[in-house]
């Protein structure tokens, strides 16, 4: 009578049933919840975000024809190494 009339926790019952799954498939249920996806889509917005705000510091900082020209990521990365290099270059001489 004392175990039926308490109520149990509406996570115990849940724990219970993940038990006997592996580490793997507990991961697995985890992150299939809706709570995790949209927390993980936020995390990875905001990295792109910071990862496209460097790469418009990074051009910013390039010499190009016109100034304005629109840069792929790559492109960017390549004349910033030439750029690098032209600069140890002027500090050699």
């Amino acid at each position: 009578l004392c175990a039926q009339s308490r109520m149990a926790e509406p996570g115990e019952a849940v724990k219970k049933d993940l038990q006997h799954l592996s580490r793997e498939e507990r991961r697995r249920r985890r992150r299939a919840t809706a709570k995790y996806r949209t927390a993980h889509a936020t995390r990875e917005r905001i990295r792109v975000e910071a990862f496209n705000m460097a790469f418009a510091e990074l051009r910013k900082l390039l010499p190009t024809l016109p100034p304005d020209k629109k840069l792929s990521k790559i492109e960017i990365l390549r004349l910033a190494i030439c750029y690098i290099s032209y600069l140890n270059h002027v500090l050699d001489v």
